[in-house]
């Protein structure tokens, strides 16, 4: 971490520890006290009463652990994605995920011409827009006690095939992105790629006995330094195959996932996971000009007028899918409308590779407002789902 001091990392992690507590004591997300928290000690901060709180003064300095912190997240999304469970209700999972991912994707294409971008510049906000905070989500489920209701398996089962597409989406986006403007070379490296993601999920499915005979380790310092490397190392492989560390890192996780090692991974991993995941969101954070929020708060609110309804209606019908009653297909709305990890993760690829102005700067400050606003929304809406259920005009009569 050239350029910094144990100082300032001790500051940075004790800001980060600081903005964790008060955001569980009002019952939000940590995700966007983390943001803020980078905001405020990076390149960008603004002065504070004369004074210039930035500790970190070239966000490339943490890049590498935020990287990891990507690499875990997906890990720990495909480690809890059930292919056995998915494929038991298959007609009713794929239905109602078809009906979420079906109205919300195209949705956040359609704000992205509103807001004037070109298609590509459109077809990263379709992505940034569409997929629910798997974090957010799983733990507002425990917090409120829903995770036994009738409807937690809907939400759950919907998350799951949002970021199932989410991992296909980034391997398409990573051609588009790294591609040329040819329709045919172009083409042809989506091609490529999905071939290469499809091969890993043929892998995850069907590679369980030798994932658990390779991280069959004793001890547990070893065991998770052989965990956290080979999940580095295939994320690495497929980041420079074009598959996308995040998409590889995901399928690693669906193929530890299927061991009898789930449970050794996630109480072993879990702490891993929370520190470089809360540096990859400050990271965010740091390359994030708040001024650029401000300036992009006008595009925020119309996404969010227009895609936070949208969620609601899809998720009440993709509820319905699953034979639940009117009230409670309302609450997998709720439940679905808080955005997070993988809206920035492809802010955050859009920003790296993009070529423009709009890529690297105007849609990286667009999406942090959005999972800012989105996780405090979408937090408060699930608290109160009844209460907006009960709201509204036709509720008795449904």
């Amino acid at each position: 971490m050239a350029g910094l001091t144990l100082l300032d990392v001790g500051l940075v992690l004790v800001a980060l520890a600081a903005a964790g507590l008060l955001a569980r004591r009002v019952g939000q997300s940590v995700i966007p006290a983390y943001l803020v928290v980078g905001m405020l000690v990076g390149p960008h901060a603004p002065a504070l009463w004369g004074f210039q709180p930035t500790l970190v003064g070239d966000p490339e300095t943490v890049a590498l652990f935020a990287d990891l912190g990507v690499v875990l997240l997906l890990f720990f999304v495909g480690l809890e994605l059930s292919l056995d469970a998915l494929f038991e209700k298959g007609r009713q999972v794929l239905a109602g995920g078809a009906i979420d991912v079906g109205v919300s994707l195209p949705l956040g294409f359609a704000v992205g011409v509103l807001l004037g971008f070109d298609w590509v510049a459109s077809f990263v906000l379709a992505g940034v827009l569409f997929n629910s905070s798997t974090v957010i989500v799983a733990k507002l489920l425990l917090e409120l006690d829903w995770i036994a209701n009738p409807e937690s398996e809907a939400i759950l089962a919907i998350v799951v095939v949002e970021d199932v597409a989410t991992a296909g989406y980034l391997a398409v986006l990573s051609a588009v992105l790294l591609g040329a403007t040819d329709l045919g070379a172009l083409a042809t490296d989506v091609a490529v790629v999905v071939a290469l993601v499809a091969a890993g999920a043929v892998v995850a499915l069907r590679g369980t006995s030798v994932v658990e005979r390779l991280l069959d380790v004793e001890s547990g310092e070893l065991f998770v330094l052989l965990a956290l490397g080979v999940a580095a190392t295939v994320a690495g492989l497929g980041e420079r195959s074009g598959v996308g560390a995040a998409v590889a890192a995901f399928l690693v996780g669906a193929a530890v996932g299927r061991t009898t090692l789930t449970d050794r991974v996630e109480g072993l991993l879990s702490p891993s996971r929370d520190l470089f995941a809360a540096l990859f969101f400050a990271a965010v954070g740091l390359s994030t000009d708040p001024a650029l929020i401000t300036e992009e708060a006008w595009a925020v609110a119309v996404a969010v007028a227009i895609t936070i309804p949208g969620q609601y209606v899809s998720g009440y019908y993709a509820g319905r899918q699953f034979g639940l009653e009117p009230r409670r297909a309302f609450r997998v709305g709720s439940a679905l409308a808080p955005r997070g990890e993988f809206a920035l993760v492809i802010a955050a690829l859009a920003a790296s590779v993009g070529t423009t102005p709009v890529l690297t700067e105007r849609v990286p400050a667009f999406t942090v407002g959005y999972v800012l606003a989105t996780s405090v929304l979408g937090t408060l809406a699930m608290r109160h789902s009844d209460r907006l259920w009960a709201a509204l005009p036709w509720a008795d009569a449904r």
